[in-house]
């Protein structure tokens, strides 16, 4: 199989040569062989798992995103995606990685909802005069 993990500014993985996939959906794990039927899934965040004769086994982090297969080509779009050697250093990434990215979109949240205040606040002012 051929694997490509994408992410919306890019392509994170472009792997040949996939002997197995494990992904990880809202209703539980399931794994994908070479000759699986095509189907199209919602993944929740957690891991990804793919294995290669060369790489052996390798897992990746993901956030939510799709995962669509068809034919020898399985094709996974997710926002954030990270990759470690073991389980313990990808663990201790996605702590670091994913929760500042989270604090970060906490932040721009709270500047949007006040910049939407303004902006309602001064429009109701406007349609008054």
């Amino acid at each position: 199989m051929n694997l490509k993990v994408l992410l919306p500014f890019g392509i994170f993985a472009d792997k040949a040569e996939v002997l197995r996939i494990v992904a990880e959906t809202h209703d539980g794990s399931f794994g994908i062989l070479p000759n699986r039927l095509d189907c199209v899934t919602a993944l929740a965040p957690g891991i990804l798992t793919y294995e290669t004769a060369a790489d052996g086994e390798v897992f990746v982090a993901v956030d939510e995103g799709v995962l669509v297969k068809t034919g020898p080509d399985v094709q996974v779009s997710v926002r954030r995606a990270l990759t470690g050697a073991s389980l313990d250093q990808l663990r201790e990434s996605v702590e670091k990685e994913f929760l500042t990215i989270d604090d970060e979109e906490r932040s721009v949240r709270k500047l949007m909802a006040k910049l939407e205040t303004g902006f309602i606040s001064r429009l109701a002012t406007f349609h008054h005069e």
